[in-house]
């Protein structure tokens, strides 16, 4: 069993920063990928950013070069730093992981992303204003 627990949404300006943590606890250890997806009212949900176990990350174009996803396997948490930030980035973000995808390769071959994964926090809003 996977639970996910995401930290560090607020409201911040265009051009700002902000951090999101997860934290990951499981049953056992094994392979994860894990990954942050964004939902936004009236649009399909967009993953953003992926990494697996050994540090392999994966982004989606409109956030390359912005956001950096990291991951630190001993204190089982998952950071997505987000800078210079636009009003097409707000919306809840959610935390996401997947047992059954052990890689980045594994996840693009399927093409999926952190929204097809199975397990998932309770999201944290991110609110970005002009």
């Amino acid at each position: 069993q996977v639970q996910l627990s995401e930290s560090g949404g607020g409201s911040v300006q265009v051009g700002g920063s902000l951090r999101l943590s997860c934290v990951i606890t499981v049953d056992s250890a094994r392979k994860i990928t894990m990954g942050w997806f964004r939902q936004t009212p009236g649009k399909k949900p967009v993953g953003v950013a992926h990494i697996d176990s050994d540090g392999t990350t994966d982004y989606a174009d409109s956030v390359k070069g912005r956001f950096t996803i990291s991951r630190d396997n001993e204190k089982n948490t998952v950071h997505l730093q987000m800078s210079n930030l636009n009003l097409d980035d707000t919306g809840m973000y959610y935390c996401a992981a997947e047992a059954d995808i052990p890689t980045i390769a594994t996840m693009r071959h399927l093409r999926l992303s952190a929204v097809d994964f199975g397990s998932r926090g309770q999201g944290t809003q991110v609110s970005v204003f002009s």
